[in-house]
């Protein structure tokens, strides 16, 4: 009999993932689509990065590595995170993992038992929901809006934070919103979880180094939550090395130590090759990938400006990452020709097949009403996509 687990049954297909796969079917059958769904850079990897991972082919650098990364690896790590954020991680306190998405998921079951709150600023990204519902928690979220700037408040945070509550996961700069938490937002949010010493904090800064705003500002700065956070990065946004599958924590050592034991019996040390790959590319200074945050600045500056021209698409000025999360309620309850507009999911079906152009509805991300847009392609593309998007819009009423 074909039965799978209830915990596989109620995991949801991720909503990026899901589109992206729509766009390829419908490419598949001709269709000239533009995909704006998946978060992913569309630059190459650096030459220089590349050239590292030949020379660990010929230097035969191919055997099993050690569960939690090359020692040499989690040691560049460690002075990454003191040059860019001044935080002090020693190499046992850092774990790297196939991609962030398994160190997000190794932090997540090393600490929440069934039944525990876990708290999602709303917008959220897609798996962090997925990942805490794995573990059998209860997620808690606190939704935010296009006036808000899609943060939330500490005071908010501070209301929703129970005994029960055992962890809060957050990005800055934010998938899906773009938006980026001040240092002085972010005090105050430390402020609230001092108070809180039974929470612990997942900082997820997987798009550090595409911030429009200055320097980059870490939770884990703060040395009253110190051992509270759990800092998440990789290289696959920042060094367009997204198939590198090379993703890192800085965490108190106990939470390192457990999510080292969960990663043993699951994958064990992520690739030999991606690891001296991704050496090269956290030795490097940052502004070495100064040119792919200025190309995407532009792009976002021209996607607002052209967003502008469609009534009823309202967007905040995203900060960082490579999205624009406009609300689109002013659209729900329209009709076409074969239904009704009933939410952002089916705003998105229907620009998907009447525009071919995809994106991902807000729901995905906790927020109802708003579409994630990635501006991760071309100028031509954003141009062609929002002409397609004002064109298909005419048909609704």
């Amino acid at each position: 009999m074909d039965q799978i687990s209830q915990r596989v049954a109620n995991m949801a297909e991720s909503e990026t993932l899901a589109m992206a796969r729509l766009s390829r079917e419908l490419k598949a059958q001709g269709h000239d689509v533009i995909s704006l769904s998946l978060g992913e850079p569309d630059f190459d990897t650096p030459e220089f990065v590349k050239e590292a991972a030949k020379k660990a082919i010929d230097d035969n650098n191919t055997h099993y590595p050690p569960v939690n990364g090359f020692l040499e690896l989690r040691q560049a790590i460690s002075k990454k995170f003191k040059r860019d954020n001044g935080l002090t991680y020693s190499p046992e306190q850092i774990v790297v993992s196939t991609g962030a998405k398994q160190s997000l998921m190794n932090v997540v079951l090393s600490l929440v038992n069934p039944g525990d709150e876990v708290i999602l600023p709303a917008p959220y990204w897609v798996s962090y929901s997925a990942m805490a519902g794995f573990a059998e928690a209860k997620v808690i979220e606190l939704p935010s809006s296009v006036e808000t700037d899609y943060k939330i408040s500490a005071e908010a945070l501070a209301k929703a934070i129970t005994p029960k509550t055992r962890l809060i996961m957050f990005s800055s700069p934010c998938n899906p919103s773009g938006s980026v938490y001040t240092k002085e937002e972010l005090k105050a949010m430390a402020d609230v979880i001092e108070q809180n010493p039974h929470v612990m904090v997942i900082a997820d800064e997987i798009y550090e180094l595409i911030n429009f705003g200055g320097k980059h500002e870490s939770l884990a700065q703060f040395e009253s939550i110190y051992d509270q956070v759990i800092t998440v990065n990789g290289v696959s946004k920042g060094f367009a090395m997204t198939g590198w599958r090379i993703g890192y924590i800085g965490a108190p050592k106990w939470v390192a130590d457990a999510c080292n034991k969960i990663q043993g019996q699951f994958t064990s040390g992520a690739s030999t090759i991606s690891q001296v790959a991704a050496m090269a590319a956290i030795d490097a200074e940052p502004s070495t990938m100064d040119y792919m945050k200025e190309a995407f600045l532009k792009r976002r500056d021209l996607l607002l400006a052209e967003l502008k021209t469609i009534d009823g698409f309202i967007s905040h000025v995203p900060q960082g990452a490579f999205y624009v999360f406009p609300d689109v309620s002013a659209w729900i309850g329209k009709k076409h020709e074969s239904g009704e507009i009933t939410n952002a999911g089916d705003l998105c079906m229907f620009l998907l097949h009447e525009a071919k152009v995809a994106m991902v509805p807000g729901d995905a991300f906790g927020t109802p009403g708003c579409l994630r847009i990635s501006y991760a392609t071309s100028e031509e593309q954003l141009k062609e996509a929002v002409r397609r998007i004002k064109a298909a819009l005419t048909k609704l009423s």
